[in-house]
């Protein structure tokens, strides 16, 4: 039997903004116990005091996932002050759109140090505490592109290709261990209405933006949340992505120039010409902290567009798809 979530002690990386603010705020609603993890101490102070003011106990702990003696210590912290841990979610994540000969060394190799070494150091921080205790959640958040692919955001996407790969192998070996109630769940979000696309580094001199199709972060966090009462392999947030990975599984042939040209032409605010930035690649940024990038509803294609291209690449390669 799943420990219920009020009873739960849950360290959520990435917590001050997007995805993890969100999840933050679901998990509060259940007055769960929170251990709040990220760089910007400022941000994920606001997120504990909301959290608290909906009936939780959280606390801050400022962290930097890309450093493995950080994350030990964050492990170390709530374990030190709450007694265990019952849920950990690695969510930590930084973003850089450049042509992949374009891309500089340092921030390219960052982007994989903090979105793949950062869950690494999670699960190493927290599976010998499971292991311990007998029971444990750590639910890995990946993403579409960990699929799919996209070009313009290669260190990101190797990061959450090499995420999936991650949960399997932990899967693979608890099951060797016998060790049931110990879960490793993916989730794989579509585009999100995070600020992550104001934060990301950008070498493209183009302004980046969500790509449509956008969700609220708030239908990950509930999935997030939802993983801690009922775990499963992979989750999917938002109607496309199913749409994407059956264009992607049927036809990549076809899917791949596909998506490369929507992306071309959705991703970006071709009127906006961007400076080159690092973002938060190395440092964090203390604007746009909040749940929300305000991209929904900034235009380009729906979901029903995206299940028409569906239909179109079936039919090209001739299988009826209703």
């Amino acid at each position: 039997m799943p420990r219920p979530i009020r009873n739960s002690v849950i360290v959520i990386t990435g917590a001050s903004t997007g995805i993890g603010r969100a999840t933050a705020l679901e998990f509060a609603k259940q007055r769960a116990t929170l251990v709040l993890a990220a760089r910007n101490e400022t941000a994920l102070e606001e997120v504990a005091q909301d959290c608290q003011r909906l009936g939780a106990t959280a606390v801050a702990m400022r962290t930097d996932v890309s450093r493995e003696s950080a994350v030990q210590d964050l492990a170390r912290r709530a374990i030190s002050n709450f007694g265990r841990i019952d849920v950990w979610v690695n969510n930590a994540a930084v973003s850089l759109f450049a042509r992949f000969e374009e891309a500089p060394p340092d921030l390219f190799r960052q982007v994989i140090e903090t979105n793949l070494f950062g869950y690494i150091y999670g699960a190493r921080a927290v599976l010998p505490h499971f292991r311990e205790q007998g029971s444990g959640n750590l639910i890995n958040v990946s993403s579409v592109v960990g699929v799919t692919g996209q070009p313009y955001t290669s260190p990101y996407t190797i990061s959450k290709y090499a995420i999936r790969g991650l949960s399997d192998s932990l899967r693979m070996e608890l099951y060797l261990d016998n060790a049931k109630d110990i879960h490793v769940s993916t989730v794989l979000p579509g585009s999100i209405d995070t600020p992550i696309f104001q934060h990301a580094a950008n070498y493209t001199g183009r302004q980046t933006k969500a790509m449509s199709p956008v969700y609220p972060a708030k239908q990950v966090a509930e999935a997030i949340v939802g993983l801690v009462d009922k775990p499963e392999r992979e989750i999917i947030v938002g109607q496309a992505v199913y749409l994407q990975l059956l264009q992607k599984t049927l036809a990549p042939d076809l899917y791949e120039p596909m998506m490369a040209k929507q992306v071309d032409q959705d991703h970006f605010q071709d009127h906006k010409p961007a400076p080159i930035s690092d973002g938060n690649v190395f440092e964090p940024m203390h604007d746009y902290t909040g749940i929300s990038g305000n991209w929904r509803g900034t235009g380009g294609i729906t979901s029903q567009d995206v299940w028409e291209m569906a239909r179109e690449t079936a039919q090209k390669i001739g299988l009826p798809l209703s």
